[in-house]
């Protein structure tokens, strides 16, 4: 990434000399010798880092950190100055100045202070590219059927109520899709979604996984790791394939929802946490517990409310809508432009038994799209245990 800097400072030299060395630098650079230019370049969104004189002939540099203080995207502004002093340095970084220099600048000093602001450019963009694929994947759930319809709705009354919520269904229905459309739905968006795949850690490393563990706990361990249930603080928690834990995690888990607290490994101390969980399991869980290998205090803890997701079969008149979200989505990232799919293809597709769900159809799209050289995808171009 390349930053724009834009430099406000009413002294012709020192404008000339720093914007030369940001420019050596391989920074784009905007002038401003007063506040209304600077004002104008910020209205514009034109700068990523501002640095800014305190002293200028319109106005009090940092009068301009309160006026952008509600601005969303604020660059990081570094105050620059001949005439700095301690009180004046707290209350710039008070009102939200990113650092304080003092001229004569020290280009090492300038450099180190632009490369943090620069990484916090850099994190606000991939926070925002972040949020935007959220959004598109809250678009991307299809609910036209009557039993989709049901199962949003109840998603919708669990994001606001911050409940835990148990979703259950088969493989392939779009389990972590609707878990991540909670989020998206909740007062907790703008907070962490944490996820992990239960099945996937080894039962002897997942109590370190969620709950962390300090510095000599086990073999290993050389430094203090915190948790997921703790990086989760006022988020949420998504616990997918849950029916794989173990009866001794389960225990563990139920107890940290229970007191909304736990105890690092190697740890006597407990952390208090305020975290949604949402757990999903491809498994009847009711089936486990007359077996005695899930616990039914556990169940019922996290099924406050259950979000059960019909399989594909059940709800086909979802399918063309569905094929037609894949399509929009494959199109830019394989450099095609299909329009949609035949009638008669559309029909093989609601005739299928689909056991992978959603995430065989999907893959099944992706397939014919890449056999297709028409503007829409025709019964040739689907897999033959679909075709026959």
């Amino acid at each position: 990434m390349t930053a724009t800097i834009l430099l406000v400072d009413d002294e012709k030299n020192a404008r000339n000399n720093i914007g030369s060395y940001l420019e050596s630098q391989g920074y784009e650079v905007l002038l401003a010798a007063d506040l209304e230019t600077a004002r104008q370049h910020l209205n514009a969104q034109e700068a990523d880092i501002v640095l800014l004189d305190v002293r200028l002939p319109d106005g009090y540099g940092p009068d301009l950190l309160s006026e952008t203080a509600q601005h969303p995207n604020r660059p990081p502004i570094i105050m620059i100055t001949a005439y700095g002093n301690i009180d004046m340095a707290v209350e710039a970084m008070k009102n939200g100045a990113h650092d304080f220099i003092q001229k004569p600048i020290k280009f090492e000093r300038l450099e180190q202070s632009i490369e943090r602001a620069q990484d916090i450019v850099e994190m606000r963009g991939e926070l925002n590219h972040f949020r935007k694929m959220q959004r598109e994947e809250l678009n991307s759930i299809v609910i036209n059927s009557d039993e989709m319809k049901e199962v949003f709705s109840k998603a919708q009354r669990a994001a606001q109520r911050s409940t835990s919520v148990l979703i259950t269904g088969e493989t392939g229905t779009g389990k972590e899709v609707l878990a991540r459309a909670i989020h998206r739905m909740s007062p907790r968006s703008d907070k962490p979604f944490i996820d992990i795949n239960c099945a996937a850690v080894q039962n002897t490393m997942l109590e370190s996984e969620l709950f962390g563990h300090e510095a000599g706990a086990f073999t290993g361990a050389q430094k203090r790791k915190r948790g997921l249930m703790e990086v989760a603080d006022e988020g949420i928690l998504f616990l997918d394939e849950i029916s794989s834990m173990s009866a001794d995690m389960q225990a563990k888990v139920l107890r940290a929802l229970e007191e909304k607290s736990f105890r690092r490994v190697g740890s006597t101390s407990s952390i208090h946490v305020d975290v949604q969980i949402l757990a999903a399991s491809n498994k009847d869980l009711t089936e486990m517990i007359e077996k005695g290998t899930f616990r039914e205090d556990l169940y019922y803890r996290l099924k406050v409310l259950n979000l059960e997701i019909p399989p594909l079969r059940e709800h086909v008149e979802d399918i063309p809508a569905l094929a037609g979200h894949f399509i929009k989505k494959n199109n830019p990232q394989m450099g095609l432009n299909i329009e949609g799919m035949t009638p008669e293809t559309l029909e093989l597709l609601k005739g299928y038994d689909w056991p992978g769900n959603i995430r065989e159809l999907r893959n099944v799209v992706e397939r014919a799209m890449i056999f297709c050289d028409d503007a829409v995808i025709d019964v040739q171009h689907l897999p033959a245990e679909i075709r026959n």
